[in-house]
């Protein structure tokens, strides 16, 4: 049966299936084809988009702006200085008022709850950019980028280091659950997933092939991976005062040169960034003042090193989110 997701609003991955993931995945390579081919394909002119954001971004207001460009669509974006969303206007009577005027709406910010409220009144696409507890566009682009590496996805062994129930930890379980990736969660116990989530990732993955794993076990989590991803320590929006308490749990987490070389020769590393692999970032030098920790998640001759593809994964967000922007409003 062919894919439509046309009106579909793309909040997190447990609402799609694996042919609609593979749908979007196959959408956005032919995407990433004509842009490097220099081919127009502003399908969508006439159209137009709202960016809110209230948590800052390079990488996802970029991707979200040149894709909209590319497809030929106006772009406003909205900051929280910028919008009176939340504040003297509750986010119902917001999307009502967007919805009106907009073809489709971004949503970077905190709780989960609150862009899918934004879905429930627009009347149009929302897309969520981020928030507490889902990351789907960058799950998107992680697995474009497995897959342009390897050329497959299912069956890839694929280790998550470090805090395993923030936005990404619980994303990453998802997406790979849903393609038949198997999963290990490599990371203190106290920073395990929820266990509903895993629940839940457990019988995705039963039902693709694939495995999720928890374990606190350094040696074991990154054994025969093909994969090892990492995420800064400390998430936008949680106060300084977690630095030292996350710095003593995930110290040991950290991927360096002897996790690499427990996982396969052929393995690569990913990240979602920023990334605080050295002190030219004014919190990764504070950090190395405050607490002796050069480097925090990674290090540089990790980060920097031929089996990085970070840089290959930012790409990919632009390609993924353009063909999550075509394949909702198209």
């Amino acid at each position: 049966m062919p894919v439509n997701l046309r009106g579909r609003s793309f909040l997190k991955l447990l609402d799609y299936s694996p042919a609609e993931i593979r749908y979007l995945l196959d959408l956005a390579r032919n995407f990433k084809d004509m842009k490097r081919a220099g081919t127009p394909h502003r399908y969508l002119e006439g159209k137009n988009i709202v960016l809110l954001f209230e948590k800052t971004s390079t990488r996802t207001r970029c991707s979200f702006e040149v894709a909209g460009h590319d497809l030929g669509m106006g772009v406003t974006c909205l900051d929280s200085g910028s919008s009176q969303m939340g504040k003297k206007e509750s986010i119902a009577d917001t999307a009502r008022v967007l919805g009106r005027m907009y073809d489709g709406i971004e949503y970077r910010g905190f709780r989960q709850e609150l862009v899918e409220e934004l879905a429930r009144y627009a009347g149009v696409p929302v897309w969520n950019g981020l928030t507490d507890q889902f990351h789907p566009t960058q799950m998107l682009a992680d697995l474009m980028t497995m897959e342009e590496k390897f050329g497959y996805l299912k069956g890839l062994r694929f280790t998550y280091m470090g805090d395993a129930r923030n936005n990404m930890g619980n994303s990453l379980m998802i997406a790979c659950a849903t393609m038949g990736v198997h999963f290990t969660a490599c990371a203190p116990r106290e920073l395990f997933p929820a266990p509903e989530l895993v629940e839940a990732a457990k019988k995705i993955a039963s039902e693709n092939h694939g495995s999720v794993t928890l374990t606190e076990d350094v040696s074991a989590g990154t054994r025969d991976a093909d994969v090892l991803y990492t995420d800064i320590w400390v998430s936008m929006g949680e106060p300084d005062s977690v630095w030292e308490e996350r710095i003593r749990l995930l110290r040991p987490y950290q991927v360096n040169a002897a996790a690499m070389a427990g996982a396969k020769k052929s393995a690569i590393f990913m990240h979602c960034l920023p990334s605080f692999h050295d002190t030219r970032t004014a919190i990764g030098a504070e950090i190395a003042e405050k607490f002796g920790v050069p480097e925090m998640e990674v290090t540089n001759e990790v980060f920097e090193s031929p089996r990085s593809v970070v840089f290959d994964e930012a790409e990919n967000r632009m390609h993924t989110i353009k063909a999550v922007i075509y394949a909702t409003l198209c």
